[in-house]
């Protein structure tokens, strides 16, 4: 069984970027985040996301929750 700290969410922000041709400054300023806590979401550190930064994210990057982030089990 793993650990609490453990997790299988995988996020796919440094691709959905990279799509988009956007930056994670950007993103953070359209976001209203700061580019420290897109970077800790980015490189998996992150233990939770709030709803309405998912729901920003998913706007300003035009996709669904599903594209951001994936389960791997």
């Amino acid at each position: 069984m793993p650990s609490e700290d453990a997790h299988q969410i995988k996020v796919h922000l440094d691709a959905l970027l990279k799509e988009r041709g956007m930056t994670l400054a950007q993103l953070a300023e359209l976001v209203g985040v700061t580019v420290v806590n897109l970077s800790v979401l980015k490189n998996d550190r992150a233990k939770a996301i709030r709803f309405s930064t998912l729901s920003a994210i998913c706007r300003e990057l035009d996709c669904q929750p599903g594209d951001l982030l994936g389960f791997e089990g």
